[in-house]
């Protein structure tokens, strides 16, 4: 089957990265635990919350790898004398991926009753606007204008 990109339109250059971006997000599980929440608090700032009920601060780990905010779970041994008559509380090691863009700085991480807070910052976009001169082509270089873009001359 042939797969029809969402960037191959002329007027999209450079957006090839937000393709591979798409097709990480939709290659991830689609397993539901641990719960999370995603919210906004402030103008900027983002807050991933997620029902780590069970866990202890050492059994949990939050990285970056690759633009994306990564959230692993893993309890240590049990007690071989604990004996359960029903199990309802999720022991299992989990792992939950997110895919950042650029420039979301992870601030905090905290956890509290059973829940793991983290907290990430959006940075405020700039402003850019740069005129580019014309030049008049010349007939020696193929009509190509003799002009470096990043500098002007």
């Amino acid at each position: 089957m042939t797969r029809v990109s969402l960037f191959n339109s002329p007027l999209l250059l450079g957006f090839d990265h937000f393709e591979r971006v798409l097709d990480r997000i939709s290659k991830t599980s689609a397993e539901g635990y641990p719960p999370y929440n995603i919210e906004q608090i402030g103008d900027n700032g983002l807050r991933i919350t997620l029902a780590v009920a069970g866990f202890s601060m050492d059994d949990l780990q939050v990285a970056i790898e690759d633009n994306q905010l990564v959230i692993r779970g893993r309890q240590g041994e049990e007690d071989p004398n604990r004996v359960f008559l029903h199990r309802g509380i999720a022991a299992r090691q989990f792992q939950r991926a997110f895919v950042l863009a650029e420039g979301i700085e992870v601030t905090n991480a905290t956890i509290d009753n059973g829940l793991l807070h983290v907290d990430l910052q959006r940075p405020m976009p700039e402003s850019r606007v740069r005129t580019i001169r014309i030049e008049k082509a010349t007939r020696s270089n193929g009509g190509a204008p003799a002009i470096d873009v990043e500098t002007g001359k």
